[in-house]
């Protein structure tokens, strides 16, 4: 899923051209035929021309859906808005811990006003101003379009946005205390757009933003080719939390093959190469003299999703009942040999993952490891049957699973391939395995095409209530049909608990009373990795789970 929010990616679309524009409004693109890494010659007005320092080429095998943050909520769309929007909290790099970004002060001014203080003479990098009209206009769109695949579903416990001045915005939440509410506002839902370029009622195309230099972050965007090539510029008149920008342009490129950019990082046709290489990838580079592997905290979750009306005895299904069904997804959780995956796919880049939160988290318990398998992790053929037959379930169950390679990576093929095996090993299970194209699969999965699917998550913010909220929650993004009105009071009560121990003890209610239910099984955690030249530095993976190009250089 999110990106934090890979679990609802927005509908594929196609730009055909690549735009290169002077920072000032203008009324058509400047298109050109082939994607060059230009200079700005002539263009001004707060974006460095690129000179300086040398660039830095990096790879990816992500994917963007939408530059606009109202349209999109998965993790390669939010990997660009970090270099290019600003927020009004960040957290610096090296660091989980948000502080005002563009702001000189945000605080709790009373139980259910949270206010912010813009600092002075902010921009965008086309030279439209940025004030607290900017501000409010960007939280205001976000609940207005309420894009089934965007991220407002964050901003579930704001009631409204206040800009009494031109530098100041009060929040008003809905819950007093609201203690995820400084982290929302470093989320895929908070970034600050410009009220001149962004339409309010709807998501505003990739083409529009970048002919008008809508940003106001580290980079603007010089040229954007769709999933190909973007050349950032550094926007030299940000003045956020991370600092100027190291070096004064990247070009970030985009590829299909993983073992491509892998061959492209050894020869030094990219500098660094990030998200995602194959396990055996990781391993051999790591024995490759001519790069540098950095590791850091993951909080990348993987796991398969259940729809709760189309899964066998789905509620939609031609013989509907919920016993059955919630059955079939607990033999399923006996059966998943998770230290398998991790060690024969992923040579361990991944862990076993047991709970919804993540290890590493306050809040983070392993719930399923008891109840599933054999109780110490391990799977549980014969514990699956008996779990089945008391169902009165005839066997083996048809489960019509679908997984992605071009967005979760090509090792998908190698997990579901194993899983499978897990499966129909037990004889209960006979799946029916299928891959579809991201751009489809983004699609289909909210359109209920999909009985059971993989999904994977990268948090929005590093709180347990992110793993919960967007899963879990009434209207959660996952829109599986999963509803529990227990599960939704106790997240509205972590959200306003100030008292740490005591929002620690209902995130641990939250995981084992979903793990009773099983709207979701998870699988594994994972660890960020860059990959980097000898002679790249700056690379910086924290907690935060972001990647910052702007502390890159050589």
């Amino acid at each position: 899923m999110a990106r934090g929010n890979d679990a609802v990616p927005a509908a594929a679309r196609k730009v055909d051209a690549v735009s290169i524009a002077c920072p000032f409004r203008m009324g058509a693109l400047l298109g050109v035929a082939v994607i060059a890494v230009l200079g700005l010659a002539g263009c001004s007005n707060g974006v460095d021309s690129g000179k300086g320092p040398p660039s830095i080429t990096i790879g990816t095998s992500d994917k963007i859906t939408f530059l606009d943050p109202a349209g999109s909520y998965d993790d390669g769309s939010f990997a660009i808005m970090n270099q290019v929007y600003p927020f009004l909290m960040n957290s610096k790099p090296g660091t989980s811990d948000v502080a005002p970004d563009i702001a000189t002060s945000a605080k709790f001014t009373s139980p259910s006003q949270y206010t912010v203080v813009l600092k002075k003479g902010l921009t965008f990098a086309n030279g439209d101003k940025l004030t607290s009209s900017d501000v409010k206009f960007s939280f205001d769109r976000m609940l207005k379009i309420a894009d089934k695949n965007g991220p407002s579903i964050l901003l579930s416990s704001l009631a409204s946005t206040a800009a009494p001045n031109t530098t100041t915005i009060v929040f008003t939440l809905k819950n007093a205390n609201d203690q995820t509410w400084p982290r929302v506002l470093s989320s895929p839902a908070a970034p600050i757009v410009d009220e001149q370029v962004f339409s309010a009622e709807k998501v505003t195309s990739d083409d529009d933003i970048v002919s008008a230099h809508a940003f106001g972050g580290q980079y603007d965007i010089a040229s954007y080719k769709f999933n190909q090539l973007i050349q950032f510029t550094a926007f030299k008149n940000y003045q956020g939390v991370l600092g100027a920008a190291k070096t004064g342009e990247v070009i970030l490129k985009y590829y299909n093959d993983q073992s491509t950019m892998k061959l492209d990082v050894q020869r030094g046709g990219i500098d660094v190469a990030t998200r995602s290489l194959s396990a055996s990838d990781v391993d051999s580079l790591r024995a490759d003299s001519r790069v540098r592997v950095t590791t850091g905290p993951g909080g990348e979750i993987r796991y398969i999703v259940f729809n709760f009306n189309t899964m066998p005895f789905g509620a939609k299904a031609s013989t509907p009942d919920a016993a059955k069904a919630l059955a079939v997804r607990q033999a399923v959780a006996d059966l998943v040999d998770r230290s398998a995956i991790a060690s024969q796919v992923y040579r361990s880049t991944y862990l076993p993952l047991y709970s919804y939160v993540p290890d590493g988290l306050t809040g983070a318990t392993t719930s399923l490891k008891g109840l599933y398998g054999d109780g110490n992790g391990g799977p549980d053929a014969a514990k699956a049957k008996k779990t089945l037959e008391a169902a009165g379930i005839t066997t083996p169950v048809t489960l019509k699973l679908e997984y992605n390679t071009d967005h979760y990576g090509a090792s998908s093929t190698d997990e579901y391939a194993l899983m499978t095996k897990q499966l129909e090993a037990s004889k209960l299970f006979s799946v029916a395995l299928q891959s579809t194209e991201y751009g489809q699969y983004s699609k289909d999965r909210v359109a209920d095409v999909y009985p059971e699917y993989q999904l994977g998550w990268f948090p929005d913010y590093s709180d347990a209530d992110n793993y919960l909220s967007p899963f879990f929650a009434d209207g959660a993004s996952l829109g599986n049909h999963y509803a529990d009105s227990v599960v939704n009071d106790l997240i509205d009560k972590e959200k306003v608990k100030t008292d740490i121990s005591t929002r620690t003890r209902e995130f641990e209610q939250i995981q084992d009373m979903v793990a009773i239910q099983l709207p979701t099984i998870p699988l594994l955690q994972g660890a960020q990795v860059v990959v980097g030249g000898k002679s790249v530095k700056g690379v910086v993976l924290d907690a935060s789970f972001k990647f910052r190009f702007g502390t890159l250089s050589k």
